[in-house]
């Protein structure tokens, strides 16, 4: 096989991996995977760039009877993209729009576009696509149209099978078809495969008994969402099967079929107007689950947009979570459940008077507590929780996690309470708990239960709760699937669901179009056992591991590791926005996001027979793109932090391997900053010359393009020592080893400021920050630094006295990596000296907040100001701080560069190997912007390498908030 494989690979224009190298290996382990329990190796993994490698790809799996399973983003919580096939990944390369017809309102598209994406692109068009999924930002329309995903506005804009106009596929003989509204004339004289597909669902369904048969034994006609096998009564529902029906179309049935029957490679969608543009979230606070059930009855009798539901699990997670904690402000007391009822309106008196009619109906019927309302751009506070919820479960303790298992059963929304009602005393006659939330008002719960996959008993619980649901399921003629899909989950249960007949039939459907079971196969009909082939294994304890980061809170780094659920949050775009992760933002590539580093590495840390867990090649290659920008820590829901796992692994790589001399080089930075201030002319000249740089940068592994910051013409702290200044209120500056030799300038412009506004700057002792030696993974070292600097530190700073520092990477080292590096005696006075740690902006913040700095001390002048944010302060701290810094003075004017990480990231944008994937992370959102700004306003960047990154980048001088700050006095 693997010579037939290697002939393959040369045939493919995309990429192709399948041997045992290490890059080979690690791309499979993290196709492994989805947002599924499951786990299984692909055989191997194909990223096609066009349709020619789709039918090259066919073509083989028919000669050597190897299933093709088709992927989008991979976030499937059924298992349906997992297997021991070929993975093909479209999420890449099919990603064009082709086409808007704005009057017939209808789009044009590739099954790898992103359905916010898409929205967001439409919006010039006032048009959108209705269906969505709390995934939206990063959900695929392929993905979308295989699981026939719906969304929490399904009550009003249907589902993807609802929008599906037409789709371009291709069979599996490898010809091209073409499914839309047809005419049966028309069929009859179609020739191949395409017209035999037709001419055997004509014969199997022009049968009255099996017609009476699938409308006997479908879901009731109430349940909007059903999406159990396949959609045979939405072909009956149409013309020839009945009379008054819509004309035949093929897209009826493919939506739904998981990747099963066809490999879609493009799509014709129908589009929507706008919704109107005042939006009310009424927020019902309900004192039992089942009370919000039947408030859930009432409000649908008033035509919301949405009824969605968060249970006390949910909400308990966003508490000090350090995303979702500022998110919760709307919730009133300790409610059992919350109702998030949304109404849109083309008017504020008439969402209004919808809302007081909702809430007046509520109070009339003793539904609820409290009904907070949230509008416009404040609902996506409460929508960001609700959609949170999966990752949000994911930080529980313990090896007993919430599993997807009957989170996609549907029933009647006037069946739900009582449905619910017995899942409860189900679930309890287990002795398991379970979360609730989602999609009320389209009768679909997701419940999770919380089950220990890693136990004999857990397992056992996990077949018999699926089963016993099923028949509950079933007494209320409801939809084992209502959006998720059967995948290799459900699709054991299916004949419980419809009898043994009906899923005959689904059998002879998937024979009809894929006879050789290349496409999906094992998913919806033929599935492997549901409790194979789990992500944990069963009584398989790991080998524990000595960290040197303190990693208690989450219950060691490989529990760290298995809290990611898949939810694949880190596969966002650029144009969704946000942090995570910059480098799958560049590469659109799995193997960069944060969810396949945190697989691979709990993939080898869950090994009990591996005695070096972290020597592997394989983690090493999945962990080189990470920027370390942090950004998972807050985006993914549940902090899976790859940031701190990379510098923990890289430590125990070294001490296998050595250290390279480069990371040596970069981690000593202080030191090599103190030899080079000896000879600073020298320095200076050498790395200000091109030709001379060039040569310095290739001998130490940096890119030869890459400019190289210079030294200061004195060194800050030598500058400080020599000023006696008194004052009444006094603060301590942490004169960070970038600020004490690069960028000594604005150091001293920071003290002069401080001073000028009254306040004593002292500089007390300590070491660097050790940001360099965390950087390249040198974790000892910095350990070492960390505990010296919070004995000296700790016993200064108070709330009267704290301590700021200007560049933000290494002053928020002290507030964060310090307390997982203190060593037990030091850890109170860790947690002491990060509380009493302030960024200078949000030290200004917090100033002018009290009163203590003033508008009056600086100019009336006007000036805009574009404001680029460090990662760190977006993940530890808020550019917020940083606007009110910069906005103090009367008629400053401050917009936020819409950016996430600016791609330099400490040596990482230097170093040969990555300057061009830095590059293309500043060419994503930043650099465009800076070219675009730069000459109206001030760009603004707090991160030396971010100031660094936009010169190379755009050739504009970024200054940081204290520059413009200190230039706008006029004290």
């Amino acid at each position: 096989m693997k010579e037939s494989l290697q002939e393959l690979a040369q045939q493919l224009s995309g990429e192709f991996y399948f041997d045992t190298h290490a890059k080979h290996q690690m791309q499979l382990r993290a196709y492994a995977t989805d947002a599924s329990v499951y786990q299984e190796m692909p055989l191997a993994v194909a990223i096609p760039t066009n349709e020619r490698d789709l039918q090259i790809l066919i073509a083989f799996a028919q000669k050597h009877q190897i299933t093709l399973i088709p992927r989008a983003a991979g976030t499937s919580l059924a298992g349906q993209v997992v297997g021991a096939g070929i993975v093909v990944d479209i999420s890449k390369h099919f990603t064009q729009m082709i086409e808007v017809n704005v009057e017939e309102k209808w789009c044009r598209v590739q099954p790898g576009v992103i359905r916010d994406d898409l929205n967001s692109y439409l919006k010039g068009f006032g048009l959108m696509y209705g269906p969505e999924t709390s995934t939206a930002n990063r959900a695929m329309i392929g993905g979308m149209v295989g699981n026939n995903s719906c969304g929490l506005h399904s009550i009003v804009w249907g589902s993807a099978r609802d929008h599906l106009i037409e789709a371009k596929v291709l069979l599996s003989d490898g010809s091209t078809a073409v499914f839309k509204e047809r005419d049966w004339s028309e069929v009859d004289s179609m020739q191949g495969l395409e017209g035999k597909i037709y001419q055997d669902l004509f014969s199997l369904l022009n049968n009255n008994e099996r017609q009476q048969l699938i409308r006997k034994q479908f879901p009731a006609k109430e349940v909007v969402r059903r999406n159990t096998g396949y959609a045979l009564d939405a072909l009956l529902d149409m013309q020839p099967f009945s009379a008054n029906g819509a004309p035949f179309n093929l897209c009826k049935l493919l939506a739904g079929s998981e990747g099963t029957l066809g490999f879609i490679t493009e799509l014709k969608l129908n589009l929507l107007p706008l919704p109107p543009k005042e939006i009310g979230v009424l927020i019902i606070h309900c004192s039992t689950l089942v009370e919000s059930l039947y408030a859930n009855i009432e409000v649908l009798k008033q035509g919301p947009m949405a009824s969605e539901l968060v249970d006390k699990m949910i909400m308990d997670f966003t508490i000090g979570h350090p995303e979702y904690q500022k998110n919760r402000f709307f919730i009133e007391g300790d409610p059992a459940a919350l109702l998030m009822v949304e109404f849109m309106e083309e008017s504020r008196v008439a969402l209004d008077e919808k809302l007081n009619s909702t809430i007046a109906a509520l109070q009339q019927n003793k539904l609820g507590y409290a009904y907070p309302v949230l509008y416009n751009a404040d609902t996506k506070f409460a929508w960001d929780v609700r959609k949170a919820g999966l990752g949000l479960l994911r930080n529980l303790k313990g090896d007993a996690q919430p599993v997807n298992l009957i989170e996609d059963c549907a029933v009647s929304t006037n069946d739900l309470p009582h449905y619910i009602e017995e899942l409860q005393v189900l679930l309890a006659k287990h002795g398991v708990k379970a979360s609730y939330y989602a999609h009320a008002g389209a009768g679909e719960l997701h419940v999770e239960p919380i089950i220990n996959l890693k136990s004999e008993e857990g397992v056992k619980q996990f077949r018999t709760i699926l089963e016993e649901t099923a028949a509950l399921v079933k007494k209320y003629n409801g939809s084992l699937s209502g959006e998720h899909g059967d995948g290799r989950l459900r699709g054991e249960f299916i004949p419980a669901m419809v009898g043994d007949e009906v899923y005959g039939l689904f059998k002879q459907v998937k024979n009809i179009f894929d006879p050789g079971g290349i496409f999906n196969k094992g998913k919806i009909t033929d599935t492997p056992p549901m409790d194979a082939h789990f992500r944990m294994q069963v009584n398989r304890a790991a080998t524990p591991t000595k960290t040197i980061f303190d990693f208690s809170e989450d219950d060691g780094i490989l529990r760290l590791a298995e809290k990611c659920s898949g939810s694949g949050d880190c596969r966002k775009s650029e144009i969704s926005g946000g942090l995570m992760c910059p480098s799958f933002m560049a590469t659109r590539s799995e193997k960069n996001t944060t969810r396949a580093r945190a697989n691979i590495l709990r993939q080898f840390l869950s090994n009990p027979h591996d005695l070096q867990p972290y020597n592997h090649e394989e983690i090493k290659e999945a962990m080189d793109l990470c920027l370390s920008c942090k950004g998972c820590k807050i985006e993914c829901p549940s902090s899976v932090d790859i940031t701190k796992m990379k510098a923990e692994f890289l430590q125990h790589y070294y001490d296998a391997n050595g250290t390279p001399f480069r990371s040596k080089l970069v981690g000593n930075f202080a030191a090599q900053m103190k030899l080079a201030a000896v000879f600073r002319p020298i320095y200076n000249f050498i790395f200000g010359t091109p030709a001379l740089r060039k040569i310095a940068n290739r001998l130490v592994g940096f890119h030869p393009d890459r400019t190289m910051p210079l030294l200061g013409n004195v060194q800050l702290h030598a500058w400080h020592e020599k000023r006696k200044v008194k004052q009444d209120r006094k603060v301590y500056f942490f004169c960070d080893e970038f600020t004490n030799f690069l960028d000594s300038s604005i150091g001293q412009k920071a003290i002069l400021l401080l001073e000028k506004l009254g306040y004593e700057v002292a500089i007390p002792e300590h070491l660097e920050s050790g940001r360099s030696y965390l950087s390249k993974g040198l974790l000892r070292k910095a350990a070492a630094i960390a505990n010296q600097n919070i004995q000296y530190l700790s016993p200064l700073v108070s709330k009267e006295v704290p301590i700021v520092g200007i560049e933000p990477s290494a002053l928020l080292t002290l507030r964060d990596e310090y307390k997982d590096l203190a060593s037990p005696e030091n850890k109170s006075a860790a947690i002491h000296l990060a509380k009493h740690t302030f960024t200078i902006e949000e030290f200004f913040a917090k100033e002018i907040a009290a009163g203590n700095i003033k508008a009056e001390a600086f100019t009336e002048m006007p000036k805009q100001i574009a404001l680029h944010g460090h990662c760190y302060q977006k993940v530890l701290s808020s550019q917020n701080h940083s606007v009110a810094m910069l906005s103090l003075p009367k008629n400053y004017s401050v917009d936020i560069i819409p950016s996430g990480c600016c791609g330099m990231a400490g040596s990482f944008g230097y170093e040969k190997e990555h300057y061009a994937i830095s590059q293309k992370v500043g060419e994503l959102v930043l650099f465009p912007a800076v070219r675009k700004m730069a000459g109206e306003k001030v760009i603004a960047a707090a991160g030396t390498s971010c100031r660094h990154q936009i010169k190379d980048g755009t050739d504009v001088v970024a200054l940081h908030p204290v520059e413009v700050l200190y230039e706008a006095l006029v004290l």
